[in-house]
């Protein structure tokens, strides 16, 4: 590959990484929805997951450290452990039914659920620990079959009404203990990185702290009673290309 493409393909990826960082860090999920698209027309499918498998765990770092006060032990295990277990017996049912038809329910059913928090804007579940583990395992299960975590588990996230702190702080800490295995996972299988996407790592993770940086500030001035139709908005966007573009 010549040199000057090269730089190009750098510069591209450094600026998709910013901009799914600082959505990912604004919504909690996302990262992966913005950069798979754009890097499966440069990379091998599994080398592409590994990449943004990696951009994620680090996205998962910075959530956590930029919002420190937003730590919930209560949420992260009532909600998170069961929803990691429950995921595996989601995932065994996704061989018996069309992924795309999965993708399109999937998009019908955060769409509807995104009209209705708009039009019942104080609604929210109990923070009890029924409802937490409730919530997790549902969240969990629906992640396995369709394949997608982050706005699944958004969606249910936002249903407890959380601080903004708490629920980015929670969406990290589930997605760390999820990406660290996929990450394990991929490698074991042999799969590599591109040597642009390897030594590219010393741009790529610093523009994904960047773009983190820049989120918090964002979030900063979210006030809490606008969050969670903020985090709406961006679940109704990736539910609206679900229904009409799932396999894109």
């Amino acid at each position: 590959m010549p040199f000057d493409l090269d730089i190009i393909n750098l510069i591209l990826i450094a600026l998709v990484t910013l901009i799914a960082a600082g959505v990912g860090t604004i919504s909690g999920f996302g990262t992966s929805t913005i950069m798979v698209p754009v890097l499966i027309f440069f990379f091998p499918y599994p080398v592409t997951l590994l990449f943004v498998g990696i951009i994620h765990w680090f996205g998962d770092i910075w959530k956590m450290a930029f919002f420190p006060s937003g730590i919930n032990w209560w949420v992260i295990l009532g909600f998170g452990l069961i929803g990691i277990l429950a995921s595996y017996l989601g995932a065994m049912l996704t061989l018996r039914i069309p992924g795309e038809l999965l993708l399109r329910a999937l998009g019908a059913f955060l769409l509807a659920y995104v009209i209705f928090l708009f039009l019942r804007r104080e609604w929210q579940l109990p923070q009890d620990l029924r409802t937490m583990v409730s919530g997790g395992a549902l969240s969990g299960f629906f992640a396995g079959i369709f394949g997608v975590g982050g706005a699944v588990r958004g969606t249910f996230l936002t249903a407890f009404n959380l601080p903004k702190a708490t629920y980015i702080f929670t969406s990290g800490a589930i997605a760390l203990f999820i990406d660290t295995a996929r990450i394990i996972t991929y490698i074991s299988e042999g799969v590599r990185l591109d040597s642009l996407l390897l030594y590219g790592l010393i741009v790529f993770i610093p523009m994904s702290f960047l773009g983190a940086f820049v989120a918090k500030k964002v979030v900063d001035r979210i006030p809490q009673s606008a969050f969670r139709l903020v985090v709406a908005a961006f679940i109704g966007l990736i539910a609206l290309r679900f229904l009409f573009f799932p396999l894109q």
